[in-house]
């Protein structure tokens, strides 16, 4: 089962994802969501951790990903991780306050 975090920017990121590697999880096991494509990228970036792409999507979502809105394309990127609709749509609204959504898989939910 996934553990989602909800933080405000990447410091607080930063804090959660030390605490998240502490626990057990690999960085690579570690997603960051943000509304905006470029912050989530960027961020992503200097913590060294994931952002949810084509391979967690499949194949056809990520193909239709490229054409839909930024909200489809992350309500589709958080099912691809793990999340249920529900948890997607929940969490999709979270991004739209600008705050940052954390997702760390353990093993077993890849």
């Amino acid at each position: 089962m996934a553990k989602v975090l909800t933080v405000e920017n990447g410091v607080q990121a930063r804090e959660e994802i030390d605490k998240l590697v502490t626990q057990g999880y690999d960085k690579d096991q570690i997603y960051l969501f943000a509304h905006y494509d470029d912050r989530e990228k960027d961020i992503a970036e200097a913590l060294d951790i994931e952002t949810a792409g084509m391979s967690d999507t499949g194949f056809f979502k990520g193909m239709k990903n490229l054409v839909a809105k930024r909200g489809d394309e992350l309500r589709s990127e958080f099912e691809g991780v793990g999340l249920s609709q529900q948890e997607a749509d929940e969490y999709e609204k979270v991004l739209d306050e600008g705050r940052l959504v954390l997702v760390a898989q353990d093993a077993t939910d890849k």
